[in-house]
């Protein structure tokens, strides 16, 4: 583990995180897995979790809030792509060619501890560090876009405060949810693919609105491969990602898995909640 400087480094009892790298799968037992996370480790029964995914197949995910007639759901099957319900807020994100990071623990944990954006802003350092590791110049959004300036049903049309940014457009974004059992937060690292796909799932009055959102959306954000020229392979942005958690937060990350109690509750959530259309169309 890197060293880190006893101004980072935080006490004992809360040092000690998990790491999971979990395979590539369905969105709505993704979904289910990050709140079962939550609700152990919101209550201690599991340390505090640092989780990097996939999505297999691409699958369209809607924020807490985000009304379901957003999405064209005869041009998202005619794809084969899933369609869920986040428990997070925000706007429509396709989930392909990407590294999905969360990271969840107690309401009380010292970085969790303040507001939503001063807990965002501890978790962006790291995010920022292990993407400039990959050689992109990322920078934090300091402040969110003003009130109105984008209403559209696309997350990646705009950043949010203390999301990531390369030359002026949306790297990674990410959402967070606090909830009794705990602080959940996880967001979305784009490492090649055309970001335009998701406007081709979406409900638009027409087809020159269509194409509008799309390059609106090719303007505000990007993804790795872009900028760089070159592929990043998920392994090689995983192992930055976690690396530089570990540094910038000053805690111990140790390889784990899943616990029984953790499997059996997001079998349970996919069931009831995640996969169910009740969850899914419920706004």
């Amino acid at each position: 583990m890197a060293e880190t400087t006893p101004s980072n480094r935080l006490p004992s009892s809360d040092n000690v995180w998990r790491l999971l790298i979990t395979p590539p799968a369905p969105g709505a037992w993704n979904m289910a897995v990050d709140e079962a996370i939550l609700s152990t480790a919101g209550r201690g029964d599991s340390p505090p979790t640092l989780r990097l995914y996939a999505w297999k197949p691409a699958c369209l995910s809607l924020g807490y809030a985000q009304p379901f007639a957003d999405v064209d759901m005869e041009r998202l099957m005619a794809r084969g792509w899933d369609v869920v319900r986040r428990p997070t807020g925000g706007r429509a994100i396709l989930h392909a060619d990407e590294l999905t990071y969360s990271v969840t623990a107690p309401l009380d944990h010292p970085l969790m501890q303040g507001t939503i954006l001063e807990s965002y802003r501890r978790l962006a350092a790291a995010l920022v560090a292990g993407v400039r590791a990959l050689g992109i110049p990322v920078e934090m959004a300091e402040q969110a876009p003003a009130t109105g300036a984008s209403k559209g049903p696309v997350c990646f049309e705009a950043p949010s405060a203390y999301e990531i940014v390369v030359y002026g457009k949306k790297l990674i974004g990410s959402a967070q949810a606090r909830k009794q059992e705990g602080v959940l937060q996880h967001g979305s690292f784009p490492l090649t693919g055309d970001l335009t796909r998701i406007t081709q799932v979406l409900s638009f009055p027409d087809e020159q609105a269509r194409a509008a959102a799309a390059e609106k959306l090719l303007g505000r954000a990007t993804t790795a491969q872009t900028v760089l020229g070159r592929e990043i392979d998920w392994e090689t942005a995983a192992q930055a990602i976690a690396e530089s958690f570990r540094r910038e937060l000053g805690i111990c990350l140790e390889r784990g898995e899943l616990s029984a109690a953790e499997l059996a509750r997001a079998e349970d959530l996919l069931q009831k909640k995640y996969a169910h259309p009740d969850w899914t169309r419920r706004a």
